[in-house]
């Protein structure tokens, strides 16, 4: 599929002829374009987290410009789906779709969102700048692309990175972080666990939920060389490779805190932010509240660095959303809110949003030498994205269904209810019964994730 999309963006290029416009008329497209839906109103969904803080507060520049109003709800992500699919399939009054990782299948496939190039080939609505090829090309595709066609633009992506405390690493004799999974439990956990004073290597977020099923469960499969599912659909999870990521999961947990099964993402930030744990694994969103004096106690002790490697290599948890235009809108907020995705994202404002505290999907920002300065991250999650899976969570319309599933049997599993085999052979079961009810096994269906 990279490409046909890379094939595609190239032609893009060339139909858009940006190189040849005058830089004057860059300046002035947005106003321009938006001259005619002057008073439109459009609608979407944000979530309380900083990358949408960020947006909000350079708002009042787009509507002032444009004349285009943005109306949004500041929903729980927990609700977030929910909340869209019912407004969808209600033909309500979302304009814009707030396209998680794991939605973009179902999203595209139900037909509630609009490909791109259903705007790109007016030239009167698109960005001379547009440059598609300046995200990063695992972020568009991941993010906002589905079978073989560009349905959003990448926006508050995130990236799997190991936080740590330098300090506790130094006092325990470490100089740098560790580079596997192997130095976390066998090198760095004992000497960084200490029960008596309530002091722990390590805490992986394993909340009962999405946070079970994506940010515990599916983060020890790749690393480790396994996966959800193979080629023909079908469970991997009894592979070596799959049990042995699960059970290196259930063997670490004697160097986090006990009910790490109860922490969400909150708690495990929270337990390095306070000193309770040496190291996590977490989005680089959190960057912002570990830095922050009011949540955190780290101070110049917080140091990042890309998620450690397993035996099949660094493969961290891949996150975030992508901006699409809603087909249920009418044209004119069609237009107004293609308008409002490519503000969103533009390298345009990159500076000024990354600035404000969200992460841009644009390549040219986080090569700037004081943002790399400034923002510890930058350069672990710029690694990162250089090389990941798509499909590090599957993202068609089953995934909902199967990540119960999973939140409930990696959740037994992690708490010994289970064993890994067990647990793996029920996942599967379930898991393949959901499959062959969608229709992938007998043909209806594509084998797209």
């Amino acid at each position: 599929m990279r490409k046909f999309l890379l094939a595609s963006l190239s032609a893009f290029a060339v139909l858009a002829g940006s190189a040849s416009l005058p830089s004057v008329a860059k300046a002035d497209w947005l106003a321009d374009a938006a001259a005619p839906l002057k008073g439109t109103e459009i609608n979407g969904i944000f979530l309380d987290r900083p990358g949408y803080r960020a947006i909000i507060k350079l708002l009042p520049e787009f509507e002032q410009k444009t004349g285009i109003k943005v109306n949004y709800e500041i929903v729980p992500y927990e609700n977030t789906r929910e909340k869209q699919v019912l407004n969808f399939t209600s033909q309500g009054d979302l304009t814009l779709a707030l396209v998680d990782l794991v939605w973009i299948g179902e999203f595209a496939e139900n037909g509630w969102i609009d490909p791109i190039e259903t705007f790109t080939a007016d030239a009167s609505i698109t960005d001379p700048n547009l440059k598609l090829e300046g995200f990063f090309p695992l972020l568009l595709d991941a993010f906002g692309s589905w079978g073989g066609k560009v349905y959003g633009l990448p926006f508050d992506n995130y990236s799997g990175l190991l936080f740590y405390n330098s300090c506790m690493l130094k006092d325990a004799g470490f100089d740098k972080p560790p580079a596997t999974w192997d130095e976390v439990m066998n090198v760095y956990g004992p000497k960084l666990t200490d029960a008596s004073k309530n002091q722990y290597a390590f805490a992986l977020q394993s909340r009962r939920g999405e946070t079970q099923s994506a940010d515990s469960f599916m983060r020890v499969l790749w690393p480790f060389g396994g996966s959800l599912l193979n080629k023909e659909f079908k469970s991997n999870l009894m592979s070596a490779e799959s049990q042995a990521g699960l059970k290196f999961r259930n063997d670490l947990a004697k160097y986090m805190p006990e009910g790490i099964v109860s922490f969400d993402h909150a708690e495990a930030v929270n337990a390095l932010a306070q000193g309770q744990v040496a190291m996590i694994t977490e989005w680089s969103a959190f960057y912002g509240t570990l830095t922050d004096p009011a949540t955190s106690k780290l101070g110049d002790c917080l140091a990042v660095a890309p998620e450690p490697e397993g035996p099949a290599g660094r493969l961290p948890a891949l996150g975030g959303f992508s901006l699409a235009v809603a087909s249920q809108a009418s044209e004119e907020q069609k237009k107004a809110s293609w308008l409002f995705i490519q503000w969103a994202t533009s390298e345009e404002i990159a500076r000024a949003y990354v600035e404000a505290g969200g992460v841009s999907g644009r390549m040219s920002i986080y090569e700037q030498d004081d943002i790399k300065t400034k923002y510890k991250f930058v350069e672990p999650m710029v690694a990162s994205w250089q090389k990941g899976v798509p499909e590090f969570r599957p993202r068609f319309p089953a995934w909902p269904a199967i990540s119960e599933v999973v939140a409930e049997w990696g959740t037994k599993i992690q708490l010994g209810e289970v064993s890994t085999e067990e647990g793996a052979k029920e996942i599967g079961t379930r898991m393949e019964e959901i499959l062959a009810k969608e229709g992938y096994y007998d043909g209806k269906k594509a084998l797209l994730q």
